[in-house]
């Protein structure tokens, strides 16, 4: 075996990757693996984010690892998440499996090598790793550059439009007349961090989001603090209360959405006081159910205090255009600004934008079928975490990354090097729906680019929940020798 040849080569080193290289050096300490990663350094998301104010928007308790306390708020500033992140690195010896600096561009299988095979670009010349297994950990958006829709006439203003994902070192705001468009966890983030800047601060959105607003803390966590409870103790105890509070929460958005509704909104109506009520139905109310989207968590009620301060305003309405001062608003308005910051999304990236081949054949992975929503058919070796939507997403990562040191074990006692998924005869024929129901979860990004992601079948093992009260269930158990996965 050389020095690029391994059993396990993991794309990514944001929470996704780092979690898999600690799983596999506690679950299969014999396995030879490396992380490939394309930035400079490690983090992901908490790398490429830089915007004012960048912040998590779940609580820490279970978006941190199940195996490394968390000892600070529930909502985390992206400083402080890297910290973690840097301890799990240092703590466990797993910088010198990290390679930053190689963004992978091809990544193909030979089953006669039984062997994947990718090309990485480091300092501008192509390198060649290989691996028996491939655990794709690079996330699902382009890191490179957010969506920025293409309004009418907008070379004609005469300020600056800036997308949150890619903050230029010199913007100066102070001062400025500033419009943020978005109404997501972006934008709620970035108002609080910058309304004391600006001379004029507006939210515009197109239509309403949904938010809870609550303290940055939690009642039990502080109290077992307090009671010098051991820290793994006070984690698990308050991450499986988080998580039950969750679940419940969910449930209840499906059964009864509308007084669901009710609760959020009057949420809202109380963080922004009485004088303001009247900002509730046009601005905070959204039109689809709760949990159809993502809902934002806001801290100690930031973004709300900003407007009740008169720090900045909210508008609901739709661009017509840019001109030269600012915004031209569908209603007839002018929205003057000086810059403009367009908070409005990702780009779905499916497996980081690799081309992907099998035996020379180019692989479209909108034309296979997810096997728990991990591994797809007629992939060989092949695992990828997508995380969840209502709930952390290193939990689905976490549960994955076990399944695969699982599946590794499994196939050393076989004796096999290849395992794929495949349709069984009982499979053919089954009905095949999206990676995800738009009637369950229908973000824009999702839906701009729902066509290049796998399906999901109608029945196990071919499904994919979203839902980690049935994963932590399922996954642990799933049958490795039911014939949908096939041995060589």
């Amino acid at each position: 075996m050389n020095d690029d040849d391994f059993d396990v080569l993991i794309v990514g080193a944001g929470i996704s990757g780092i979690g898999a290289a600690w799983h596999l050096r506690q679950a299969c300490p014999h396995k030879r693996f490396a992380v490939l990663e394309a930035q400079q350094g490690f983090g992901g998301t908490w790398r490429t984010h830089r915007y004012p104010g960048i912040r998590s928007d779940s609580d820490l308790f279970t978006f941190g690892y199940k195996f490394k306390p968390w000892t600070g708020q529930p909502i985390a500033t992206a400083d402080q998440i890297q910290q973690y992140l840097g301890e799990v690195i240092a703590d466990h010896g797993l910088a010198p499996h990290i390679r930053c600096g190689h963004a992978v561009s091809t990544a193909e299988w030979c089953s006669a090598e039984q062997r994947w095979t990718l090309t990485a670009t480091h300092e501008g010349q192509p390198r060649r790793w290989r691996a028996r297994f491939l655990f794709m950990c690079q996330g699902y958006y382009r890191h490179a550059a957010g969506y920025l829709p293409q309004w009418p006439g907008m070379d004609t203003f005469a300020g600056r439009i800036v997308h949150p994902q890619t903050w230029p070192d010199d913007l100066d705001l102070q001062g400025k007349k500033v419009v943020v468009i978005g109404s997501g966890a972006t934008a709620a983030t970035l108002i609080p961090a910058i309304a004391g800047q600006c001379a004029q601060l507006t939210l515009l959105q197109r239509s309403p989001t949904f938010f809870i607003s609550g303290r940055n803390a939690n009642d039990l966590a502080d109290m077992l603090r307090e009671l010098d409870i051991p820290p793994e103790w006070t984690h698990e105890i308050v991450r499986r209360k988080v998580l039950f509070e969750q679940a419940k929460f969910t449930q209840r958005c499906r059964d009864e959405p509308e007084a669901v509704r009710g609760e959020l909104l009057a949420g809202v109506r109380a963080a922004l006081g009485p004088d303001h009520e009247a900002l509730v139905e046009p601005h905070f109310s959204p039109s689809y159910r709760p949990w159809q989207q993502r809902i934002a968590f806001v801290p100690d009620g930031d973004l709300f205090r900003c407007v009740r301060d008169g720090q900045a305003s909210v508008l609901t309405d739709r661009i017509e255009r840019f001109v030269p001062q600012g915004i031209r608003l569908r209603s007839g308005g002018l929205l003057e600004a000086e810059v403009v910051i367009a908070a409005t999304g990702f780009e779905l990236s499916v497996f980081g934008d690799i081309a992907f081949a099998v035996d020379g054949r180019p692989l479209d992975f909108a034309r296979t079928v997810g096997w728990h929503g991990a591994m797809f058919s007629g992939v060989p070796n092949l695992a990828w975490v997508f995380g969840y939507f209502r709930a952390s997403w290193t939990l689905r990562a976490d549960l994955l990354a076990e399944f695969v040191c699982r599946l590794l074990r499994h196939m050393d006692a076989r004796g096999a090097r290849q395992v794929t998924p495949t349709l069984r005869a009982q499979d053919h024929g089954m009905a095949l729906k999206p990676w995800v129901d738009a009637d369950n979860f229908n973000p824009g990004y999702l839906q701009r680019g729902m066509q290049l992601l796998p399906r999901q079948g109608s029945h196990a093992p071919w499904r994919h929940s979203q839902d980690y009260e049935a994963d932590k269930l399922e996954l642990p158990r799933a049958d490795l020798d039911d014939a949908s996965l096939q041995y060589r």
